[in-house]
Order: C-alpha cells, then structure tokens, then sequence
C-alpha cells in the first residue's frame, strides 16, 4: 500500500463514520498532514454538539467502531476535550476529540506504507470543498445534538 492508497482508505474510514452517526451532523475536511510514510486525515463536525450531548455523541461513535472490529486503545475523559482512541485490524489510528468550542474532530492516521504523492481529500455530497484550510468553527444547529438537556432515558422493558 502506498501512501496514497492509505490516505483513501483514511478518507474511507473517516465516512463511514460520519455516516454512521444518528441524527446526521454537518462537517468539513480538517487539515490533512504528510509525514514520511504516513498520513493523517481529519475531519471537524460544524454541527454544535451540546456540552449535555458529548457523552451520547462519543457513545454512538464508540459503538460503531466496535461493531467494525476497531480495538479501543483509550479515552480522555477531560471535561473540556474529551477524546477516545481506536485502531483498526489494519493498524490505523482513529480517534473523536472535543477541541476548540466544542469542536468535534476525527482523526485518522494510516501505518508506514510505501511514500507516494498524495492528493488532497476529494470531494464528497454534503460538505465544503477541501481548501487546506482549518475548518470552520461548529455553527449548525442541530435539534437532537444541539440541545441543552441530556439524552431522554429509553424506558425499561
């Protein structure tokens, strides 16, 4: 695997998991990084997800890695940026932290593989134009994520 065949399956990586989060958010390429024979690909959630929110938004991404087999290497369970950390069966790194306003940002980086040239992150429905820039800060206003009180409890059965 060269490296930019690792930053695609990055990309792939990062996708599915956006995807997978219930009710969908908004977000936007983060800054993309090229070291000597990895790489690392971001993603930043422009949706607000609410302070009362983030442990129900690192639960439904926890549970999604684990269902794809991922291996929970640790967490953070700082108040002001919280994180967990993963890795694949194919030894990539992936990992949610809350940052800057709240901000929540995946992160993959891909093993050492064989260095290549490597394109910028393309384009997918649904988000900004990559432009190498950082990403814009969280401002779109989601009903369930948004909100400032804690996740319903289902009723016991």
């Amino acid at each position: 695997m060269n490296m930019q065949e690792a930053a695609d399956r990055a990309d792939a990586l990062l996708a599915a998991t956006v995807d997978a989060i219930k009710p969908p958010v908004e977000w936007s390429h983060g800054i993309s990084t090229e070291l000597s024979c990895s790489v690392s690909r971001r993603v930043a959630v422009t949706t607000v997800i609410s302070t009362e929110r983030v442990g129900s938004f690192l639960g439904v991404v926890e549970r999604y890695w684990e269902k794809q087999g991922f291996t929970h290497r640790g967490s953070n369970n700082s108040k002001s940026s919280p994180a967990t950390y993963f890795v694949t069966p194919d030894k990539f790194q992936i990992r949610l932290r809350f940052g800057y306003q709240g901000q929540a940002q995946f992160e993959v980086t891909t093993p050492c593989v064989e260095k290549s040239a490597v394109a910028a992150p393309k384009h997918r429905d649904g988000a900004p134009e990559y432009d190498g820039s950082q990403p814009p800060a969280p401002s779109a206003k989601s009903e369930f994520w948004s909100a400032n009180t804690p996740v319903p409890e289902s009723p016991s059965r």
